[in-house]
């Protein structure tokens, strides 16, 4: 943007001084949006001041404004990218301040929500699943969409609704239904918290020796909406069902916070898994007692159809 200075310097003359200060004068008061801003403040804004503030109203017209031409941020053509000009009264002269633009507000907005989904070992593709690319092949499957559509609906925090148990074969899609809960619940601002259940139990035993073993199960606990996909294809231990799962699982069956999973099994199936550890030892009273969790925090759907992953 070339300042009023320099644009006078190519004048020589005090004539041609004038004149081009009047031509800039009335460029100025002509456009919309100062005289906008001369008629809301026209109890202070003279012509003296004007005159005193063309250098400033220059720079003002002289930008792109945001509410003028959409695009976005890395687009951004004004003076200070992501910020757009306001006029103001400045100490008796007419100045400018630099407010963020629409484009900086969408990106912010776009950053905040994306902080919204915590992932723990999931695809990017996961995280960035659209309920418009979900494939509607089977009568479970659109069952399937009409219960997390209704859940979006109408949830709200503190206002405890069952989350749902998706079962089936490999490559039906299940893990994608929850990249879908999360980003629609990211556009109500509520976050959620998606779990690849066997790369983290292999974080839990790492955490034993880094002394963070509690935090990261508390975190799991907390987590305003937990998703815990694939559970059941982890190595069965009874460390793992009574010192990790179970407790998370209790926690937020107490507490009443929204669970979803996502499964090979169906529940007799998790159960008869959850019940013999790597050792062969049977223990069916507690994998009974998580399927009861699992049973109270959410509800049961088969998602099949063809192998998306093909």
């Amino acid at each position: 943007m070339e300042k009023i200075s320099d644009t006078l310097k190519k004048f020589k003359g005090r004539d041609h001084i004038q004149n081009r200060l009047a031509a800039m004068r009335e460029e100025i008061l002509a456009n919309e949006d100062v005289r906008r801003f001369i008629a809301e403040n026209k109890n202070q804004v003279t012509m003296k001041m004007i005159d005193q503030s063309l250098n400033k109203l220059y720079e003002f017209i002289s930008q792109i404004k945001e509410n003028k031409e959409n695009h976005t941020l890395a687009e951004c053509p004004n003076l200070i990218p992501g910020y757009e000009p306001k006029l103001i009264i400045n100490r008796n002269v007419i100045d400018i301040k630099y407010v963020p633009c629409k484009c900086k507000i969408v990106a912010d907005e776009l950053k905040s929500r994306e902080k919204l989904i915590q992932c723990i070992h999931i695809p990017k593709e996961i995280v960035e699943a659209t309920m418009s690319e979900v494939i509607l092949d089977t009568p479970n499957r659109i069952k399937a969409i009409d219960k997390i559509e209704q859940f979006i609906t109408e949830y709200e925090i503190g206002n405890f609704r069952k989350g749902l148990y998706l079962y089936g074969p490999f490559g039906t899609g299940k893990t994608y239904l929850l990249g879908v809960v999360a980003n629609e619940l990211q556009k109500k601002n509520i976050a959620s918290t998606i779990v690849y259940v066997p790369e983290f139990i292999r974080e839990m035993k790492q955490a034993i020796s880094d002394g963070n073993l509690d935090n990261k199960i508390n975190a799991l606990k907390t987590a305003p909406l937990l998703m815990f996909d694939d559970i059941g294809a982890e190595t069965v231990s009874s460390w793992v069902r009574d010192e990790v799962i179970g407790p998370i699982l209790q926690y937020r069956m107490l507490e009443k916070l929204p669970t979803f999973f996502t499964s090979n099994f169906d529940l007799t199936e998790l159960e008869h898994h959850l019940t013999y550890s790597q050792r062969g030892e049977e223990e069916k009273v507690k994998a009974r007692r998580i399927i009861e969790r699992i049973q109270f925090l959410s509800e049961p759907i088969m998602i099949d159809g063809k192998n998306k992953r093909n």
